[in-house]
């Protein structure tokens, strides 16, 4: 057990240096300059800068130096959590993703509340219906829900809650009232990926010969869902844990772009505008301990939801596992 966390805890580090590395390289390579943008008042179409404050500026900040350098005093200061000050308004990175973070994270909380919730009630109400017409309409959901644009489900809800009926602010709104439609628009996508995968593991933890058995038995299917069959089937749920955090991230920019929210996705599409190398770079690795994180404790679940797999080191089931989801996510 030792040696599988220090193995994953290797993984976890090599993923976030990569995740740096990448972004710094594909952020250095873009053309435009980010300190003659902060100048001008970002996107260039400012007033022409005096080209010694221009040097100025990137001598402050450390553009004037090699790449190498540069990327070693940036790695360097990110493994002591000091990311710098946003080349575009002076602030402390740090004080910046801080103030924007909460507001995400109540958002994508609740999201993921909703998503959880609405994925499960309609995975086992589509698996334990014996109603053949309502058994077709309740799979047929996760698929329009996963098509569906996070943007334009955000839009129509605008148009019915806030302007139609008016039960919700439109834009801005940061109360429980306010994050509600947000939540609910972030949650749609992947609420429906969760129902399609858990009713995958279902279909297929019940033609398992213990659930077989225990039917035979006598007893009742509710029963037999229960007792053996729920924990290993939401093991292809939870194997697609990882992708789910990186939509929830990613559907979060998107969401607070079209609600006019404060928070990481705001401050992502305008650190991302603004050429902001250290705002990015912060977000960016945020995101990624994220990802990592969710991951490792996916793996340390694995165990506790179907005994054959600490018996067996898991790795017969936990690829069943991963080619089931792959399988459903595909064909989504």
């Amino acid at each position: 057990m030792a040696r599988y966390l220090a193995l994953r805890v290797f993984q976890a580090i090599w993923v976030l240096w990569a995740a740096f590395t990448a972004s710094f390289i594909v952020l250095y390579l873009l053309p435009a300059d980010p300190v003659s943008l902060a100048a001008e008042g970002g996107g260039g179409a400012g007033t022409p800068v005096d080209q010694a404050a221009i040097a100025e500026l990137q001598a402050r900040y450390g553009l004037d130096r090699p790449l190498w350098e540069q990327y070693l005093t940036a790695l360097g200061n990110a493994v002591r959590g000091d990311f710098g000050l946003s080349i575009a308004t002076g602030q402390p990175v740090t004080d910046a993703i801080g103030e924007a973070l909460p507001s995400t994270l109540g958002l994508t909380a609740l999201a993921l509340l909703f998503a959880v919730a609405g994925g499960v009630a309609l995975a086992l109400a589509a698996t334990y219906t014996r109603v053949p017409w309502l058994k077709t309409l309740l799979t047929s959901l996760p698929p329009l829900g996963v098509s569906v644009p996070t943007f334009w489900t955000g839009l129509i809800l605008l148009q019915l809650f806030s302007f139609h009926w008016q039960l919700a602010p439109a834009f801005g709104g940061q109360g429980l009232r306010g994050t509600v439609l947000p939540a609910v628009t972030l949650a749609l996508p992947i609420g429906a990926v969760i129902a399609q995968v858990l009713v995958a593991g279902l279909e297929s933890t019940w033609r398992q010969p213990f659930a077989e058995v225990a039917l035979a038995k006598g007893a009742s299917r509710w029963w037999v869902l229960r007792r053996h069959v729920a924990r290993p089937a939401a093991i292809p749920a939870l194997t697609i844990a990882g992708v789910l955090t990186g939509n929830l991230l990613a559907g979060s920019v998107v969401v607070e772009a079209v609600f006019a929210r404060a928070g990481v996705g705001r401050l992502t599409q305008t650190a991302v505008l603004a050429q902001d190398i250290p705002v990015v770079q912060g977000i960016v690795l945020l995101s990624a301990l994220i990802f990592v994180t969710v991951n490792l404790a996916v793996d340390l679940l694995y165990p506790l939801l179907d005994p054959r797999i600490a018996g067996t080191g898991g790795r017969a089931v936990t690829a069943e596992a991963e080619d089931l989801a792959e399988e459903v996510v595909v064909r989504a």
